[in-house]
């Protein structure tokens, strides 16, 4: 049995390489060099459950603090979310400035309300909302150069936080301050967040929707990590495997990890040890994704979904319009939900396709 060194297939734990997200992180990076306030400084990442937003947004932590900035590392939705990321530019920024003798723009330390580094004083952190405090550190560490990037998860539809914090975001670009901002989340609760109307600004912000890895890059990722390990494996079970992944970030994971460690170094791997390793790994994402994503949805979006199992491939929204009998409007409705959920997709003119791996399947056992 192989010691797996490379994958780390669980929610919130991070893999040693992000395989296929280059270009989004490589065209974020270059955003943050271009002057403040360029669209591409705010980005809204949408994407399903193991797509891997939330490993994305970390690697932009770790290259943007590389490259000076000061990183407010992702938080979650929350009612305090707000006081968080203050708290996160406090920790983060204080190798920046000077403990005893703080540079303040415009004189005095009661300008801007620090009392040494970073820290307020005990009336302004009485006193004053987490959208003051960030406004400040904000322009501080600006006048000392240093630009902010603030870092979001788990958008949720119609909140409120967000709202008080892209509100603040935008006027600190107003400002011409050098502030950054990139949040993530499941696409309906981004269609919801871009569409509320006092969050107008976010529709000018770069979306990345993060789409399925290439089998290629997948079969690729694969052939270096299993060489790492001293895992053997021939060029047509290793493209087997990773087609069975279907491009999922956290299937990629999930079998990688399920082969190396069933793997012997000292004989190639099999195609009996492959179909095994998918066995496992398919139960982990169905329980993982597939039944989480289920949850969350109506009955009704639930009936739209035993309606598409019926088919082999893509389904006809007139065929799921007859199984369910309603008229097509009322049909159409569920279409866009489930497509905003990012569990379907259309796939041409009247024609979806489920979007999440396995889940026709799941749904079909689960009817049984």
């Amino acid at each position: 049995m192989a010691m797996d060194t490379v994958f780390s297939p669980s929610f919130g734990n991070r893999p040693t390489c992000l395989v296929g997200r280059d270009s989004v992180i490589d065209r974020f990076m270059h955003g943050l060099e271009t002057r403040p306030g360029n669209r591409s400084r705010t980005t809204v990442l949408l994407g399903q459950r193991g797509s891997g937003k939330t490993v994305l947004l970390w690697e932009l932590a770790d290259r943007a603090e590389a490259q000076g900035f000061v990183v407010a590392k992702p938080t979650v939705v929350s009612e305090n979310m707000l006081e968080r990321v203050v708290e996160k530019i406090q920790e983060n920024g204080e190798r920046y400035v000077d403990q005893k003798h703080p540079r303040i723009s415009g004189g005095s330390i009661g300008a801007l309300g620090f009392s040494a580094g970073l820290q307020f004083t005990h009336e302004v952190e009485q006193a004053k909302s987490s959208s003051f405090k960030l406004t400040q550190l904000v322009r501080e560490l600006s006048s000392q150069g240093h630009g902010t990037l603030i870092l979001v998860d788990e958008l949720q539809a119609n909140s409120a936080p967000v709202r008080q914090l892209v509100i603040t975001y935008q006027e600190l670009v107003g400002e011409g301050l050098d502030v950054a901002l990139a949040m993530a989340g499941l696409p309906g609760a981004v269609s919801a967040t871009l569409n509320d109307r006092v969050l107008t600004f976010l529709n000018r912000a770069q979306k990345v929707t993060l789409d399925s890895l290439e089998i290629g890059d997948v079969d690729a990722f694969y052939d270096r990590a299993f060489r790492s390990m001293g895992i053997q494996m021939d060029p047509k079970t290793r493209l087997a495997a990773a087609q069975s992944t279907q491009g999922s970030p956290y299937l990629l994971q999930l079998l990688g990890h399920n082969i190396a460690v069933r793997a012997d170094r000292n004989t190639p791997v099999t195609k009996e040890l492959v179909r095994e390793a998918e066995h496992a790994s398919r139960i982990d994402f169905e329980n993982d994704v597939c039944a989480t994503s289920v949850a969350a949805l109506s009955e009704m979006d639930v009936k739209f979904l035993a309606a598409m199992t019926q088919d082999d491939g893509d389904s006809r929204m007139a065929d799921i319009s007859s199984r369910l009998e309603v008229t097509g409007d009322y049909a159409q409705k569920y279409r866009r939900r489930l497509i905003d959920a990012g569990i379907i997709r259309a796939t041409g003119r009247g024609r979806v396709a489920f979007a999440v791996p396995y889940l026709r399947s799941y749904l079909g056992r689960k009817d049984e």
